[in-house]
């Protein structure tokens, strides 16, 4: 049994690439355009046309598909096998056989081979670094991947202090129930969530119903609401950052803040764009 295997057969890691497989399964064009709009949006460009672009923990695929869609060298690798899977199916559906996107397995926590790689003019890396097992070592491993005047895209999940814990005990729940009981989790989650939401429809006059703010979602990045959901409440290796931390930690190494999207203190994830100003930057890890 490979390694990553042995972590989801002992409850300390969600399957995320299964999730992803399924959500293949509701992807379009829209959702492919809108992920293309969201890139160019984020890193404030109309092409990625001669730049290479890094996808570190590609998960579906769906932006590595949208950097190449986009004109950009593509290299995705993932840590989880069907993950990588998922990527492939990608490649072979909208770019069979291309030389300008490679797909392999490989992890952010693995310095020797991410060295290998070499440098790019873009590292994206959204909503993965903080399920690694090590997030703080992750953030710096993938520094050195920037070239000079490079962009850094990375998504963390926001710190809610008592909140983010026992969100993790929620995930560290569900990894080591069984198949029924993630359900009715996931389940129990989502109903509480769109109850809440609701409510605030109504007290602000609002159609309550959720359906507009369904195909909202939808449109903001081209993800599904279902299966970022069972990514949520499943999640596990779970680690968070406040805002502040994330530009200090990457400031020591080089790199000036382009954009900041944050989530204004709730749960999800803050949005950062850095570009690496110098190649005298600090690659090393963050002291514990």
């Amino acid at each position: 049994m490979s390694e990553h295997g042995a972590e989801v057969a002992r409850g300390e890691r969600f399957k995320f690439g299964r999730n992803w497989q399924n959500f293949l399964s509701t992807l379009d064009d829209e959702r492919i355009a809108r992920a293309e709009e969201s890139l160019k949006d984020m890193l404030d460009v109309g092409t990625l046309e001669g730049r290479s672009f890094v996808d570190v923990g590609s998960g579906s695929g769906l932006f590595s598909l949208a950097a190449r869609r986009l004109g950009a060298r593509v290299h995705s690798f993932d840590y989880d096998p069907d993950a990588v899977a998922c990527t492939e199916e990608l490649r072979r559906r909208y770019f069979p056989d291309d030389e300008q996107w490679l797909v392999e397995s490989g992890s952010a926590l693995d310095e020797e081979y991410l060295a290998s790689l070499g440098k790019f003019d873009v590292v994206y890396s959204w909503g993965v670094l903080h399920h690694t097992g090590d997030m703080w070592r992750a953030l710096g491993n993938v520094a050195p991947m920037v070239d000079d005047n490079g962009q850094l895209m990375v998504a963390i999940y926001n710190d809610q202090g008592a909140v983010s814990k026992r969100w993790t005990a929620l995930k560290r729940l569900y990894n080591k129930s069984c198949g029924p009981a993630k359900f009715l989790l996931v389940l129990g989650v989502g109903l509480y969530q769109e109850s809440r939401a609701c409510l605030s429809r109504l007290v602000r006059l609002r159609n309550p119903l959720p359906f507009g703010e369904w195909r909202a979602y939808k449109k903001g990045r081209g993800m599904s609401r279902w299966h970022d959901l069972v990514d949520w409440v499943g999640g596990y290796p779970f680690e968070v950052a406040r805002p502040e931390e994330i530009l200090d930690f990457y400031r020591e190494r080089g790199f000036v803040l382009e954009r900041l999207h944050t989530c204004r203190g709730s749960q999800g994830c803050n949005e950062f764009v850095f570009t690496r100003t110098s190649s005298t930057a600090q690659d090393t890890s963050r002291s514990s």
